[in-house]
C-alpha cells in the first residue's frame, strides 16, 4: 500500500513536494484554501513583478527623449487593465499548476485543513462540507500572512497591507510606506514609477537591513532612490496614524535603534499623505492547524522548528516554506527547495537542506540581488578574505541601456580565491545572480570567472570584470 502523505498549502513548496513524492510512489492529497500557488502566485513575487513591469515601462517611456523617442511623456497607467493582466498571469499560472499535480495523479482539495489527532486530519470547505482524511507523514506549508502594527489595524482603505497594494483601482498621491525592507523597497519603487509621491520609513540604520546584504547595496540604492524623488527616512518610526476622509495624518519620531542622534533628530515630524502601506513583515500561518494534537513545536512567535530533513519534533511531520521562519530564509525557491527535500526523506532518502548558496532577488530599481556570506559574515567566520567590486557603468551593454548605476561585489577567500559570496545593485541583477550562486555552490574560484569567456556585450560581463578586479587583473578599473 502506497504511503498516505497530506500536504497542507499549494504554494511553490507545496506543490513541489507533492510533484517529488507522487513521482516516487506516494499518494498525495494537497489542501489548499485559496489559489493554487500560494502567497507567492497569488500575493507576492508574481503580482508585485507584474506591477514592476509596468513600472519598468513607465519610467523607459518617460526617459524616451533620451533614446531618440519622443512624444511619450503623456503616457498613464491604466489600473483597471494593469490589475486585469495581473488576474490573466495569475489564472495561467494556477491551471499550469493544476494540470502538473492532476498529471502527477495528485488529489487536490479546496479548504482548511486541520490535525485532530495522529494520522487524522479533517479538511472543511464552503461547499463540501467537513471530509475525514487519513495520513502516514504530513507537511506543513501554510506561510504567512502580512503583519500588522499593533496600535494602526488595517483597515483596507487608508492603512492597508502588501495584499492591498497589490490589488489597487487607482494610484494614490501619495503614500507613506512603513518598513523598509524588501517588500517596502519594491512597493517604493513600483509607486513611485506609478505617479505617486512615496516616502519610505524604515527604523534601522538602512534600508534593506539585511544580515546577508553587503551594506554597499543599500547606499547605492538609497542614493538612486533619492534621484527619484522617493523620501527616505531612517531610524525612524511611527508613532500614530489618524486617518481621515481624504487620507490619513502620521507621526513620526526616533526609532529605538537609533543612537547618537542629534537633538533635531529626536524630534517628532508629522506627514499628510492619502495612505499608508504597512511592510513591516509577516506572521506565520499556524493557528488553526491544529499542532496541538501533534508533537510539532514552535518558537516564542509562532514558527514552526524544524531539523536539516525539514522534520518537526513529530517525526511523521516536516515543515517548509516561510512557516519555518525568517532564521531559514523566507523565499519561493528555497521553499521549493525545502518541499523537494522533505519529500524526499518521507520516502525513505536522506537528505539535508542546504543553505549556503541561496539567491536573494529583490525587485527594486535598480534590482538588488545576493548570495552566499558578506564580508562581515566570512570574517566571523574566520575566513581571510578580500572584496572587490566592478561598476556597472563600465559596462557597454548598461551605457546602451542607459542603466549604469551599480556595482557587482565579490567576496573571496585568500589566497585561494575561491569566491564565498556576491552582491549586487544594478540593472537586472536578479538575473544576473544565477552565476554567482553557481560559483558559491561549486566553490568556483575569480580565477574560474576570469577564464569563462562572457557574451560582449552582455550584461553578465560584470561578473568578468568584478572577477579581473578580484585577481589583481583589471582591465576597465575598479571600485575604491
Amino acid at each position: 500500500m502506497a504511503l498516505k502523505l497530506i500536504i497542507i498549502g499549494a504554494g511553490p513548496g507545496g506543490y513541489d513536494a507533492a510533484l517529488k513524492a507522487a513521482s516516487l510512489g506516494a499518494e498525495v492529497t494537497v489542501i489548499e484554501k485559496e489559489g493554487a500557488g500560494g502567497t507567492c502566485l497569488n500575493w507576492g513575487c508574481i503580482p508585485s513583478k507584474i506591477m514592476k513591469h509596468s513600472a519598468d515601462l513607465m519610467e523607459k517611456i518617460a526617459h524616451g527623449d533620451a533614446f531618440g523617442l519622443s512624444g511619450g511623456g503623456g503616457v498613464t497607467v491604466n489600473m483597471k487593465s494593469l490589475m486585469a493582466r495581473k488576474q490573466s498571469v495569475i489564472a495561467s499560472q494556477q491551471k499550469g499548476i493544476e494540470t502538473l499535480l492532476a498529471r502527477a495523479g495528485v488529489t487536490c482539495l479546496r479548504g482548511t485543513g486541520q490535525i485532530t489527532g495522529k494520522g487524522h486530519l479533517t479538511v472543511s470547505g464552503e461547499k463540501e462540507g467537513t471530509t475525514e482524511l487519513p495520513w502516514d507523514n504530513l507537511i506543513i506549508a501554510t506561510g504567512t500572512v502580512p503583519m500588522p502594527l499593533s496600535s494602526f489595524p488595517f483597515d483596507g482603505h487608508r492603512i492597508i497591507s502588501s495584499n492591498e497594494v497589490l490589488s489597487l483601482t487607482e494610484i494614490p498621491e501619495s503614500i507613506a510606506i512603513v518598513g523598509g525592507g524588501v517588500i517596502g523597497c519594491e512597493f517604493a519603487c513600483i509607486l513611485n514609477a506609478l505617479g505617486a509621491r512615496v516616502t519610505l520609513i524604515e527604523a534601522m540604520h538602512r534600508i534593506l537591513p539585511l544580515d546577508a546584504l553587503e551594506d554597499a547595496c543599500s547606499k547605492i540604492l538609497t542614493r538612486e532612490m533619492k534621484k527619484k524623488k522617493i523620501t527616505v527616512l531612517t531610524h525612524q518610526t511611527v508613532t500614530a496614524i489618524k486617518t481621515t476622509a481624504t487620507g490619513a495624518h502620521i507621526t513620526l519620531g526616533p526609532s529605538p535603534f537609533a543612537e547618537n542622534l542629534k537633538a533635531s533628530e529626536k524630534a517628532m515630524t508629522t506627514k499628510e499623505v492619502s495612505q499608508v502601506a504597512v511592510c513591516i513583515g509577516r506572521s506565520p500561518n499556524a493557528s488553526a492547524l491544529g499542532l496541538e494534537h501533534t508533537g510539532v513545536t514552535s518558537d516564542h512567535r509562532g514558527w514552526i522548528q524544524v531539523n536539516e530533513r525539514m522534520q518537526t519534533r513529530d517525526p511523521a511531520i516536516y515543515a517548509i516554506g516561510d512557516i519555518t521562519g525568517p532564521e531559514r530564509i523566507m523565499l519561493a525557491h528555497v521553499a521549493s527547495a525545502e518541499g523537494i527535500v522533505a519529500a524526499e526523506n518521507i520516502m525513505g532518502g536522506s537528505r539535508d537542506m542546504d543553505y549556503r548558496a541561496i539567491p536573494n532577488g529583490i525587485f527594486t530599481m535598480p534590482e538588488v540581488a545576493c548570495t552566499g556570506l558578506t564580508e562581515k559574515q566570512a570574517r566571523a567566520q574566520g575566513m581571510n578574505i578580500r572584496t572587490d567590486s566592478a561598476l556597472f557603468r563600465t559596462l557597454g551593454k548598461a551605457q546602451v541601456m542607459g542603466e549604469i548605476a551599480g556595482q557587482a561585489t565579490l567576496v573571496s577567500e585568500v589566497p585561494s580565491g575561491r569566491v564565498v559570496g556576491v552582491h549586487m545593485v544594478g540593472p537586472h541583477a536578479t538575473d544576473l545572480i544565477a552565476e554567482g550562486t553557481l560559483a558559491v555552490a561549486k566553490g568556483l574560484t575569480v580565477t574560474d570567472l576570469v577564464e569563462t569567456i562572457h557574451a560582449h556585450p552582455t550584461l553578465s560581463e560584470i561578473m568578468m570584470e568584478a572577477a579581473m578586479v578580484a585577481s589583481d587583473h583589471a582591465i576597465h578599473g575598479s571600485v575604491t
